[in-house]
């Protein structure tokens, strides 16, 4: 069991021209951001180059934009900070940024035509490859939630089989050791990888390809809309997906990142958002082998940017002019509070089997998911007092697997009672 301190850090969301930043680099703007997420006595931030500004065609991989993301994550080293950066954006907060030769009159598929395969790994070596003699350098994520691109619901996918997302992501992990060795490689997708039957991004991936499993909670899945704010379900979702990642593991102590979590209005109002932010990290860090714990975000979007989902506009730490608002000054605590402490959560004794289907491809995942079965039951027993975890039913009478998880009672979804639902304010 791990007992070093989580990691606690921010997805870096500048306040000056949101991720159009790089268009206009200004390093002072850089690091007068990096001092304020430096102040909540935070140790790390996630980076995001814009793929489309960084590799606008195939074969150039601009060395200006290299330089920029090399003279931010300076930066952040000369405040205490570590750097992850994720290298294929991809998908940010509603938007995608594509680069043109995969787009339109050049549409390819971007997980298996052979020249853009070979354009993106070269990309990602080279952006590991600028920072790999980085002290402060963590590692590459692959993308942001790059795995939205390959099904439904995004309008116009490029469709793949598992066994097809499964070879993509090695392939880029590949690219990412090459440029870094030894670096914290890893992926992360957002949840349909974990709740949607027919998602070529699966559990298996996500739990045993890269460094560690990462995981993305937001409870604007539907899990806030049927539990309500102060639900349990919804105060717990973070720490049920770590646990639930830890079902398809094949490490018993596969470190796991809670890569990104944050507050969304309107289910989470502003008012309520440092309540929510309290609840969600104390009851994440109640589950052992976190490796860190990284909110969305740094700042505020500013208002003078238009189109944004409403509630991108306020998912921050601090304001857009860097103010620290509620949700910053309880991470501030939280993290002063945990570093005096030594982390190390009880073993979780009792585990949920969960039956998906095959455990490579879950066909039948959607049982974990908000108002699945699976989900239910964990929020129940968690309403009760339990502290569950999650094991494949495969493993279930695995002895060995089950020891060395420290689990010692099963229990089957079926003999939970889970009553109807009830959302509350």
């Amino acid at each position: 069991m791990s007992t070093s301190v989580p990691r606690f850090g921010a997805n870096y969301t500048p306040s000056q021209g949101w991720f159009h930043h790089w268009l206009d680099f200004d390093l002072d703007a850089v690091r007068a951001d990096l001092d304020a997420v430096a102040g909540l006595g935070l140790d790390h931030i996630r980076v995001f180059p814009l793929w489309p500004l960084f590799q606008p065609n195939r074969t150039l991989i601009r060395p200006r934009a290299v330089e920029q993301l090399v003279q931010l994550a300076d930066a952040a080293a000369e405040r205490g900070l570590d750097v992850n950066v994720d290298g294929l954006q991809g998908h940010l907060s509603s938007f995608d940024f594509l680069p043109a030769w995969t787009q339109t009159w050049h549409r390819r598929n971007i997980f298996t035509d052979p020249d853009v395969v070979r354009g993106q790994a070269a990309y990602l070596r080279t952006l590991a490859a600028a920072l790999a003699d980085r002290p402060n350098f963590i590692g590459m994520t692959v993308g942001n939630e790059i795995n939205q691109f390959s099904s439904g619901p995004h309008p116009d996918p490029d469709r793949i089989s598992p066994s097809e997302a499964g070879s993509w992501l090695r392939r880029m992990l590949d690219a990412c050791e090459e440029g870094a060795p030894g670096g914290l490689h890893l992926h992360a997708e957002y949840d349909a990888a974990w709740y949607q039957d027919d998602h070529p991004f699966t559990p298996a991936h996500a739990a045993r390809v890269g460094a560690l499993t990462a995981v993305h909670s937001w409870v604007f899945n539907g899990t806030a809309q049927r539990h309500g704010r102060t639900g349990t379900a919804t105060e717990h979702h973070a720490a049920y997906m770590i646990e639930l990642s830890k079902a398809w593991a094949l490490d018993p102590h596969r470190p796991v990142w809670l890569q990104e979590v944050g507050a969304p209005s309107p289910l989470i109002a502003a008012e309520h958002a440092a309540a929510f932010t309290e609840a969600t990290v104390v009851n994440a860090l109640d589950c052992a082998d976190v490796w860190g714990v990284t909110w969305w975000c740094s700042h505020d979007v500013s208002r003078e940017l238009a189109d944004f989902p409403e509630l991108e506009y306020s998912l921050g730490l601090l304001t857009n002019d860097g103010k620290v608002k509620p949700a910053g000054h309880a991470i501030a605590r939280i993290v002063e509070e945990q570093r005096a402490q030594q982390y190390g959560p009880d073993p979780r004794t009792l585990a949920l089997v969960v039956d998906a289907g095959d455990d490579d491809s879950a066909p039948h995942r959607s049982v974990c998911a908000p108002g699945g079965p699976v989900f239910e039951a964990f929020a129940r027993l968690t309403a009760d007092g339990a502290r569950p975890t999650t094991v494949l039913a495969s493993r279930s009478e695995d002895k060995e697997h089950l020891a060395a998880r420290g689990i010692t009672e099963l229990v089957t979804p079926d003999h939970v009672v889970v009553p109807s639902p009830r959302s509350t304010p």
